[in-house]
Parts: structure tokens; C-alpha cells; sequence
């Protein structure tokens, strides 16, 4: 099995380098290339999954060793790792073959699908990584993807500040997590995930709360939560296949990854674990009420994914399967959601303001019924995907606060209130683009996208909507081998444990009113985004009639006011104190200046004392005899 990894991981990175080096200006042989080793990557992804007959693979060797310190390159290909390895080889492939599509007239096309290649090379080996510090340095070359493809438009303003904000706020996040994994390995000796996970059975408080929470500053700013999340709104400049593939669907969620992968075993304590219960909450509501401030239908989309990753995040704390089940929903609806963002804005001539656009379902019918499908998915609609996974989340929340106190009912609200906003602003984004009349020329004469953007889209429609029977429900077929649509051995993870914690959730006092409850509040507010947005109005009417309060949406919390005038005001001038003290006064003036006075000082001393006079020779003569003398004598 570890031939079959190692290709699965190294082919698109030799994709990436052919095209690169080779192909970087070619129209059609770099999309081939990368599309060709993403079909690669898939399949034996999906052979590996069917044939695989062991339940955990694990191999590693040393890289290099300094003192007590090695450092390991392996694989672990466990129940969790074939879940997200199937999520990113086949959302992986799906966009790749949107992206031939989508970028058919872009001018950087090779440049395009070598970083989208490299991504893929980066994402694999973070999920099939034996070890935390092999998963830091995938970790990063995953940052550098996403860095390198959002300022794919490197021409204009926005994507070069884009690019640098991620990069920078990323570095942020990562600083914590590397210190995290220090402090790991010198108090368990080792980062080794299944050596780690026999310390935690044999010792449970060997697990640290201190290197925990430096643990979750990796997971904030990967995946974008409080207060790290300024970056992934940002991001959406990029093309859009890139904010499918990279910022709703894999990357963003490898934060969920590792917490999940960590969590399960043993290493997150309680307190780390109520911290990221109320940031996932709070991120999940405020992201929420922040999509109702935007017009651009990509940062819609984006700050649902905030909201999303912070449902994720409060799942982690309980029930690490539940965040690992929404995580593959979410996957499926919101990767396809963002490609009909993506086909929707190609028919419109790339413009990507929902009030200039209108009336697409007619003109646009197979992107209209995806983005339907995904759109009811992602509002929990019953038997839709995202329905299942957000319903153990909720009903796990509900239960807790049962049991729990005000802290656990507090957080409870704060999700119920993420849970009501998730149809308002969909509503309002459906409406908008899909019904009513077109609002602009480009609208009006839209038509309905090539073959390259519609097959993906039809298939992420049909695992939006029956996708999450595969973990909900047993419908195996193929000898056991196929669970619905997704490999069993991809399932497992979450469907084990998914029957015994769904059924005792179904127990709990008032859960089935509970469940209707959330249904109904779903129905009555979809109802009313269309009472408020479905009028093809053109126009936000919260913006027209209470502007105030749409600025202040707008303005997402004013985290960008508040970081800019820290590295402006704060930061810069302390850097700049900092290098005139150390470059001026230690460097330049003491180092530097200072070491050349002294010396020359010196030599001028020694100068005068050998300035060959008969006078000065007697001088040196009776001190060189009474050195001696006291040499010899004392």
C-alpha cells in the first residue's frame, strides 16, 4: 500500500513541475497534465478504499536526526484519513474538470492548473501524514498553494493584497501551532499520531491544556475562526474553482481535520475543547449575520463558510464524528455551490453582484437546479445531505444543554440563531440570481455553460441531495464495498459511531419536537427571504431602508479597522523603534562604529609607545626587565 499512497501523493506534484517548467504558457497541454493526474489521484484513491483490507495502514522512515530529535516521513491511512482522502481526490477532480471550463480564455492558464496541482499535492500529504511535524510542512506548502492561486490575478490591486492578507494571517495561526507541536514532542517525546494516541490510553492527563490551545491557533487560522478570520472573504478575488476547491470544500476544512484527528485520540482536553464550542458558535452566528451585508455573491458564499467551519469547530467539542460528518456534507453542497457561483458569473461576464444578475434558473437550467439542490442541502432541508449532519450537531447542542448549564444554553442560542440566518441569506442570494428578472444586459443574455462546468455541477446536485445517505442510512452494495455513493471504507469513521449517537440523541427528552421545531423555523424564514428578497427589486432592501445597520454588516465586525490601525499604529511604530534602537544604536553606532573607534584607538596607543626613539627603547628595555624579574620572583 505504500507504492500506492506515495503515487497517489507524488503524481500531481509531478504534474506541477512538467507544467511549470515546461507548459506554463501552453493553453491545453498543462490542463491535461493536471487533469490527468487528478483522474489518477481519484482512482486509485477510490481502488485503494475498495480494495484495501487492512483498517489502518501505517509506514514511516527517517528523513534526517539531530540529537534526540528525528524527524519522520510516513503515512497513516486510517478510518478518519480515507474519509478525507475520498473528499479531497474526488472534490479534487470535479474542479479540476470545472477549471477547464472556467479558465478556457485565460491567458495564465499553465501558471493556473501547476498551482492547482501543487495543491493537490499539499492537501494529500497533510491528510496522509504520519506525524504532526510532517503534517506542519504540508501545512504550509498548503498555505503557499492557497497564497499562489489567489493572487492568480496578480495584475490588479486586490489580489495582491489578498494573497499577502492570507499568507500573513495564516503565518499567525501557524506560529501557535508550530510552538504546540514543540511543546509536544518534548513533553511526550514524540508527534507520532498512533504513538501519541497509546500515551493518551495509558495516561489521559498526560494530555495538556496549554499545548492544546497552542494546538488551535493552527486550526483558527486555517480555517479562518475568530479572530483570525479576516483573510477568507478576502480570498474570494481568486478564480473561482480555487475558492471551491481550496476555501469551502479541503483546505479550509484541514483545520477541522487535524482537530478531529486530535481530538479522537485523546490529545484535546475539555477546556480546549470548550474553548472551540463557543468560538465555532459565536463564528457561526456572526458570519451569518454578516452574509446579509454583501452584495458580491462569491463573499456570500464565503462567509457561509465561516459559518460552517464554525459549526464544525463547536461539533469537535461534541462529538468529534458529527464534525467530521459535516465537514463531507459540506464538502459536496458548498463545493457545488461555489461552482454555480462560478458558472453564474462566467454566463453574466464575470460580473459577481447578485442584484445585477436575476432570472438565471430559466436561462441556466442545470445550474439552476444545483444551485436549488445545494441551496436546500446547506438550509438542512430533510433528506437533503446537509440535513443529517447538521442535525446531530444541533440535537448534540440541544442534549448538552440539557445536562448543562448557562454556558452550554448560551451556546446552544448562538447556534439555533446561525441555524435561522443559514435560509435568510440564502434565500436572499437564490432569489436574487435565480428568480425574478434578469437586472443587467449580461443577465439577460445568459445562456447555459459548457460541458466541462455542467457535468461537475450534476454530480455535486445529486451528492447535495442523496449524498448523506451513505453515512446516515446502510445501503451497501458491491459486496459491502459501496455504502450508497461513497466507499464503505470511507464511511466508517463517521457511520459506526453515527448509529449509536443518533439513536441516543433521538432519546432525549422533547428531541422529536426539538428536530420539528428546527424544520418549521427553517420553512418560515426561507418563506420570508422570499416575501423580502424575491421581488426582483434589484436592490438590497435592508441597504435601501435601514443603511446604518447594512454598513454595519458590511463592515463584518470591523476586524480590518481594528487590525489596520494596530500594524499601523502600534506595530509599525514599535518596528520601527525597535530597528532604530537595534540597527542604529547596537549594530551601527556600538558593532559596526564602536569596534572601529576602539580599534583605532588602540593603534594609535600602540603607535606612540613605538616611535623608535633611543628614549623610548630605554623604556621598553626596563619594563621588559622588570616584567621578568617579577615573573621569575613572584
Amino acid at each position: 500500500m505504500e507504492w500506492e499512497l506515495s503515487s497517489i501523493l507524488f503524481a500531481p506534484l509531478f504534474a506541477a513541475a512538467v507544467i511549470g517548467i515546461f507548459f506554463r504558457k501552453s493553453r491545453w497541454t498543462g490542463a491535461f497534465l493536471s487533469v490527468s493526474s487528478a483522474a489518477f489521484a481519484f482512482a486509485m484513491t477510490m481502488w485503494l478504499l475498495l480494495e484495501a483490507s487492512v483498517p489502518q495502514f501505517q509506514s514511516s522512515f527517517e528523513l534526517f536526526k539531530l540529537g534526540s530529535f528525528q524527524l519522520d516521513f510516513g503515512y497513516l491511512f486510517d478510518p478518519v484519513g480515507k474519509n478525507m482522502m475520498f473528499i479531497v481526490a474526488f472534490i479534487g477532480f470535479l474542479v479540476h474538470v470545472f477549471s477547464v471550463g472556467y479558465m478556457k480564455d485565460d491567458d495564465a492558464k499553465g501558471r493556473y492548473f501547476a498551482g492547482l496541482s501543487f495543491f493537490m499535492f499539499s492537501m494529500t500529504g497533510l491528510v496522509l501524514s504520519s506525524n504532526l511535524f510532517m503534517m506542519f510542512v504540508f501545512w504550509e506548502l498548503v498555505g503557499f498553494s492557497s497564497y499562489a492561486l489567489i493572487g492568480h490575478y496578480a495584475s490588479t490591486e486586490a489580489a495582491r493584497e489578498a494573497s499577502k492578507k492570507a499568507f500573513i494571517v495564516n503565518r499567525v495561526g501557524d506560529f501557535g501551532f508550530l510552538l504546540g507541536i514543540i511543546f509536544c514532542w518534548n513533553a511526550l517525546g514524540t508527534t507520532n499520531f498512533v504513538e501519541i494516541a497509546q500515551i493518551m490510553k495509558a495516561d489521559p492527563s498526560a494530555a495538556s491544556t496549554g499545548m492544546g490551545l497552542l494546538i488551535l491557533c493552527g486550526f483558527l487560522g486555517k480555517s479562518a475562526q475568530f479572530p483570525l478570520q479576516v483573510w477568507l472573504a478576502d480570498a474570494m478575488v481568486g478564480p473561482t474553482p480555487v475558492s471551491a476547491l481550496i476555501h469551502a470544500a479541503t483546505m479550509v476544512a484541514a483545520g477541522v481535520f487535524m482537530m478531529v484527528r486530535l481530538t479522537s485520540i485523546g490529545f484535546v482536553t475539555p477546556e480546549v475543547l470548550d474553548v472551540v464550542f463557543v468560538l465555532g458558535a459565536l463564528m457561526a452566528f456572526c458570519a451569518g449575520l454578516w452574509a446579509l451585508g454583501q452584495n458580491d455573491i462569491k463573499k456570500i458564499l464565503a462567509y457561509s463558510t465561516l459559518a460552517h467551519l464554525g459549526l464544525m469547530g463547536a461539533a469537535c467539542s461534541l462529538g468529534y464524528e458529527l464534525a467530521m460528518f459535516h465537514l463531507t456534507m459540506h464538502a459536496f453542497f458548498k463545493a457545488a455551490l461555489f461552482l454555480v457561483a462560478g458558472s453564474a458569473i462566467l454566463a453574466c461576464h464575470h460580473e459577481q453582484d447578485i442584484y445585477k444578475m436575476g432570472g438565471l434558473f430559466k436561462k441556466m437550467p442545470i445550474t439552476g437546479v444545483t444551485a436549488l439542490f445545494a441551496t436546500l442541502s446547506i438550509m438542512a432541508v430533510p433528506s437533503f445531505s446537509g440535513y443529517y449532519s447538521k442535525e446531530g450537531i444541533m440535537l448534540s447542542a440541544y442534549g448538552r444543554a440539557l445536562s448543562g448549564g448557562a454556558f452550554d444554553a448560551f451556546v446552544l442560542l448562538l447556534l439555533l440563531g446561525a441555524s435561522a440566518l443559514t435560509p435568510l441569506y440564502m434565500g436572499r442570494l437564490f432569489f436574487n440570481v435565480f428568480m425574478g428578472r434578469p437586472h443587467s444586459e449580461a443577465a439577460q443574455h445568459a445562456r447555459e455553460s459548457s460541458l466541462w462546468i455542467t457535468l461537475p455541477l450534476l454530480v455535486l446536485a445529486v451528492y447535495s441531495f442523496v449524498g448523506g445517505f451513505s453515512m446516515a442510512y446502510d445501503f451497501k452494495w458491491l459486496g459491502g464495498k459501496m455504502d450508497f455513493l461513497m466507499p464503505s471504507a470511507a464511511t466508517q469513521f463517521v457511520s459506526e459511531i453515527w448509529d449509536i449517537h443518533y439513536l441516543g440523541l433521538r432519546k432525549l427528552d422533547g428531541a422529536h419536537a426539538f428536530e420539528t421545531a428546527l424544520v418549521l423555523v427553517t420553512v418560515v424564514v426561507f418563506g420570508f427571504a422570499y416575501i423580502v428578497y424575491g421581488g426582483s427589486r434589484g436592490c438590497d432592501i435592508l441597504q435601501k431602508k435601514l443603511p446604518p445597520v447594512y454598513g454595519a454588516l458590511r463592515k463584518h465586525g470591523w476586524f480590518d479597522v481594528a487590525y489596520n490601525w494596530y500594524v499601523a499604529k502600534v506595530q509599525q511604530r514599535f518596528a520601527i523603534l525597535l530597528a532604530t534602537f537595534v540597527d542604529l544604536m547596537l549594530i551601527e553606532l556600538l558593532s559596526v562604529r564602536g569596534v572601529g573607534v576602539v580599534c583605532a584607538v588602540i593603534g594609535q596607543g600602540f603607535k606612540k609607545m613605538h616611535d623608535a626613539t633611543s628614549n623610548s627603547q630605554v623604556k621598553w628595555l626596563v619594563g621588559g626587565v622588570v616584567l621578568l624579574f617579577v615573573l621569575i620572583y613572584f
